[in-house]
């Protein structure tokens, strides 16, 4: 990679960015700001981490309330650990991705059974745990360790493509984009600097209308200096997302709810849902014939439509009232991923967006 900036230029923008951070920067509740750091405070390694596999696919917004929960429940690794994983999942749903929260807690246990519950200081050691991806590992090491690490998310991407005007693609320019952004990653204030350059992203080089009056880069950005701000990063045009239906069958009776298990391999794996066919690309000819058991169903007027990051889906639902307890308790026992649960207590169970718009659509 052909350097871009001088050795001095490099040191201007380093200087230049931290000290902006240092007036500028966003308090978050998982990070410790320079001022606290030069009192002695030191970022919890868990509370980021927490915060890392929350932030994937999730704004600051929607993940914080979750974080602050999970942190009042689970107030240490060797907590969540330790929890049932059922309370994890359920904690987690809304959240999304729930492979996540699956390697959430098998990555808790590991650390406090193979580390005594202390987190690994290196990136190499924290890529070997589950769920710690490249990102993940750079932005754990370099925040609470202050090893020298390239932490590059999407805001990072925007700001350096922009600052480099890098013409690669993304996905494809991700290779490139880090790169560059190695040439002046500083290597003393390793955290400080990833979380500024983040910040920088958040609330300056934003996707669209960059602040570059006020950015204090913009003497350096190539995109800047053409006016061509909003044309990075370059991204491969994305096709139309697929469509799937299926259909959902919520069996209910004298207060309770037939509900099922899912596996835990493949989407929503170890989440709640109703029964109903699989998610295909045309509906099956006969949909009634995937019912859990015999009754006077009613197609319900409201479709349920949800999109996920792959494809959208459409769902068709069916609603029976048996008005028996027995009778559910019968049809649960056809499979053995089928179980029963009074309404009242759905709120409590891993159950997924996507069904829990079902359930709002029933309840009218």
């Amino acid at each position: 990679m052909v350097k871009i900036w001088s050795d001095a230029q490099i040191k201007t923008l380093r200087a230049q960015l931290l000290d902006w951070y240092d007036r500028m920067g966003r308090a978050l509740p998982w990070r410790v700001r320079p001022e606290d750091r030069a009192k002695g405070q030191m970022p919890d390694p868990y509370a980021v981490w927490l915060s890392e596999i929350m932030l994937q696919q999730t704004t600051v917004p929607h993940a914080a309330p979750y974080w602050e929960k999970f942190l009042r429940e689970f107030p240490k690794v060797t907590d969540l650990a330790q929890a049932d994983r059922e309370q994890v999942m359920v904690m987690w749903a809304g959240l999304g991705y729930y492979a996540r929260a699956r390697n959430l807690y098998k990555c808790g246990q590991v650390i406090a059974d193979d580390y005594g519950g202390v987190f690994p200081q290196s990136e190499a050691e924290l890529l070997r745990l589950p769920g710690i991806g490249p990102y993940t590992a750079a932005a754990i090491a370099g925040i609470c360790f202050d090893e020298p690490t390239v932490v590059v998310d999407g805001n990072v991407e925007r700001v350096i493509s922009r600052m480099a005007c890098v013409d690669v693609p993304l996905p494809k320019g991700k290779k490139e984009i880090k790169a560059v952004a190695a040439q002046i990653a500083d290597p003393k204030r390793s955290g400080d600097y990833s979380q500024a350059l983040m910040d920088l992203g958040a609330t300056v080089c934003t996707p669209r209308s960059p602040k570059c009056h006020i950015c204090v880069w913009a003497d350096f950005c190539t995109a800047h200096k053409r006016g061509e701000e909003e044309r990075y990063p370059k991204k491969l045009k994305k096709k139309p997302l697929p469509k799937r239906c299926g259909v959902v069958f919520v069996l209910r009776g004298a207060g309770h709810v037939l509900l099922r298990q899912r596996p835990d391999e493949g989407l929503l794996g170890g989440m709640v849902d109703f029964p109903g066919t699989e998610w295909t690309n045309s509906p099956p000819d006969s949909m009634l014939n995937y019912a859990p058991h015999s009754a006077d169903w009613a197609r319900a007027p409201q479709q349920v439509v949800h999109v996920f990051t792959h494809f959208e889906l459409t769902l068709d639902i069916y609603t029976a009232d048996v008005g028996d307890l027995d009778v559910l308790k019968m049809a649960a026992s056809k499979a053995d991923d089928l179980f029963i649960e009074a309404e009242a207590k759905l709120k409590t169970l891993a159950l997924p967006s996507v069904m829990q718009k079902v359930w709002r659509s029933v309840l009218g």
